[in-house]
């Protein structure tokens, strides 16, 4: 059985350059603009308890507001101490403009 793909959010919900946050499936994500291509992650810094869609963007990098750490959107890398684990990112369709994230069965705790 295949992951679902579920509706987060319009295209006009987060404008080129910026992010939001949205609630589904039990999950707390981060949905984000660059350049036109979406992307989705876990919204909550690996390093301690703060939500990056709080944040701020910078490409495909978003920032920590707690302590600074930068995360790519595009791999969910920590490129920066304090955080050492990777983000959790999660992948994104289209379907017209509907923003479409592809989440594993499972939330991950």
């Amino acid at each position: 059985m295949s992951d679902p793909c579920v509706v987060v959010a319009n295209a006009a919900d987060v404008p080129p350059g910026k992010m939001i946050q949205v609630r589904v499936a039990g999950r707390c994500l981060l949905v984000a603009n660059v350049d036109g291509t979406f992307f989705a992650a876990a919204d909550t810094c690996t390093h301690e308890d703060a939500s990056l869609s709080s944040g701020s963007l910078r490409g495909a990098f978003v920032k920590c507001p707690l302590h600074g750490s930068r995360f790519d959107l595009r791999t969910g890398r920590a490129m920066d101490d304090p955080a050492e684990a990777d983000l959790q990112v999660f992948p994104v369709t289209m379907d017209g403009d509907r923003i479409q994230v592809r989440l594993p069965e499972t939330p991950v705790k």
